[in-house]
């Protein structure tokens, strides 16, 4: 599984970085922390310690003696000399080429792929290079990323790692090493022949390698999974090889897909007034809320409030299983052989992903929009309503609306997980301190805000699919495509006619996410899913 290499520091870093005096190892925050599940066992892939980049606390949290890079006045000063031996051009920034052959110089070896991932990561200004201000900025942030990883291993809360933590930590994953390997993970970061890592040799050893997603916010951070607010359009989210290996990524789709039902189960009324309000809602004929209700109960009583519920839930377990399997294999298809994908790489196979995922189940929205729309002894069931379709309007009915759809899911899927990445990051840099662990309502808050943006911003292209589903249903109402139909809102009822519905379906987001969680968390428990 591992195999040894020399964990001697290159002699060239004796000039570039902190030693302290005595020979000393000097020591950082304890990142001691208690529980969590671990890292994946490739994250102490062996390769050699990189030089320390900052080290800004001490042990009690209080500064540390000025010692030259630990936050004294010599900090800046010795970060600039590490930029000065990775800028081997002397440009002021430091590329891929550079990264190379200035590691190489301090006896560190890395993958092209993994330079890439690093300058991608800290290049805010995207000119393909890292200045000194971004060469700082990344360094500090992944060291943070580091430390959590640290603190999950450290079971014991003594500021080191050994080789039965590391076993523990792995066994909890339900992946199964002998102590002689969990040993040679140790030597391979172990500077001090103490068969134990602390902070500096974990931190030396990672520095300059990539770790956009660790698998401990991987864990905590679940998005898609957990949360259903009625549409499926959202990038589906990442698993660790270990929930992979040991099954627990099904038993999570299983928990999110009952979650789901819950939750458009309960918030159904909502969503079959914002139907209604789409299609029959204009300047001539202004429905409220209020109105609408009453109008649902007095057409075909309580009961009506559910129609288009059932064809709605049996949809989630096809849609779910597509896409999670269609994003796996684009995922090969791009070429990543790695855990996790950059946030373009998701959006990319997550949009195609979800393409295939509603060009397979399509039908089944078309008829959720039909039968939510049906009035009382329309139709007799979901067989009932597509045989009637089928007869009158033919096959094609089925896929009405398709391309509006279809164009939605990437603004839809593009600012619900920009935004959610954005607000998971900032969380990450501001307040994880001992865990990636956001708690309830930051992971609510995230996703109630990343969903909310996402379908404000593909609103108009979700009307215009609903009506041209139903366009057959509205008797010498006009048969339009996409482009006429837009023109025809805008003409007819100005842009804010494009937003027809929008009060009841932002209404149903908070109640939808909060019910999706609460089953989410109780049937991961009931399922014997391990997340922490």
């Amino acid at each position: 599984m591992m195999h040894q290499q020399g964990s001697l520091m290159p002699p060239l870093l004796g000039d570039v970085f902190c030693q302290c005096r005595a020979g000393e190892t000097h020591r950082g925050v304890d990142p001691g922390g208690g529980g969590g599940r671990a890292a994946d066992p490739s994250s102490a892939a062996p390769s050699k310690p990189v030089p320390v980049a900052g080290d800004w606390h001490s042990d009690s949290g209080q500064s540390a003696h000025p010692c030259d890079i630990c936050g004294g006045p010599e900090q800046e000063h010795r970060l600039k000399v590490l930029f000065q031996v990775l800028d081997v051009n002397g440009d002021g920034g430091i590329c891929i080429n550079d990264l190379t052959i200035g590691l190489k110089k301090l006896g560190v070896h890395r993958t092209e792929h993994e330079l890439m991932k690093i300058v991608k990561a800290g290049d805010k200004d995207l000119d393909g290079q890292l200045d000194f201000e971004e060469f700082v900025h990344y360094l500090r942030d992944h060291e943070k990323k580091l430390r959590l990883v640290f603190k999950s291993l450290d079971k014991k809360n003594d500021g080191r790692i050994d080789s039965q933590e590391i076993m523990q930590s792995l066994r909890d994953l339900g992946v199964n090493i002998s102590e002689e390997q969990a040993e040679q993970i140790l030597k391979s970061m172990d500077k001090n022949g103490t068969m134990t890592i602390d902070w500096n040799e974990w931190r030396d050893y990672h520095l300059l390698h990539p770790a956009d997603n660790i698998p401990e916010i991987i864990l905590y951070w679940k998005h898609s999974t957990i949360f259903d607010v009625g549409e499926s359009l959202m990038v589906p989210d990442e698993f660790t090889e270990e929930e992979k290996k040991t099954g627990m990524l099904w038993r999570h789709l299983v928990a999110g897909g009952g979650a789901g039902a819950v939750s458009r189960t309960c918030t159904a009324p909502l969503d079959r007034l914002k139907v209604l309000m789409q299609v029959h809602s204009s300047k001539s004929n202004s429905m409220q809320i209020t109105g609408g209700f009453v109008q649902m109960i007095r057409e075909g009583g309580v009961r009506s409030l559910w129609r288009g519920n059932g064809i709605n839930v049996i949809k989630i377990a096809p849609e779910s299983a597509i896409k999670f399997m269609a994003y796996e294999q684009i995922k090969r298809l791009i070429g990543s052989n790695h855990e996790t994908l950059g946030i373009t790489e998701r959006l990319v196979a997550g949009s195609l992903a979800g393409v295939i995922a509603q060009s397979s189940i399509y039908p089944m929205e078309v008829l959720k929009t039909r039968l939510a729309l049906r009035k009382t002894g329309q139709y007799s069931g979901i067989l009932d309503c597509a045989k009637q379709i089928c007869q009158k309007e033919g096959i094609a009915a089925f896929y009405k609306g398709y391309v509006p759809n279809m164009l939605g899911i990437i603004p839809y899927a593009g600012i619900d997980l920009a935004v959610y990445e954005t607000l998971k990051n900032s969380w990450l840099q501001r307040f994880a301190i001992d865990s990636p662990d956001p708690g309830v309502f930051v992971l609510l808050a995230c996703g109630t805000t990343s969903s909310t943006c996402g379908q404000l911003a593909s609103y108009p292209l979700a009307l215009v699919r609903t009506r041209m589903q139903a366009q057959a249903t509205l008797e010498g109402g006009p048969q339009m495509n996409m482009t006429a139909l837009f023109r025809h809102i805008i003409r007819t009822e100005g842009p804010k006619g494009l937003y027809r519905g929008l009060a009841p379906n932002f209404m149903k987001v908070i109640p939808s996410v909060s019910i999706s969680y609460v089953v989410y968390e109780y049937l991961k428990i009931a399922l014997g899913v391990q997340s922490k």
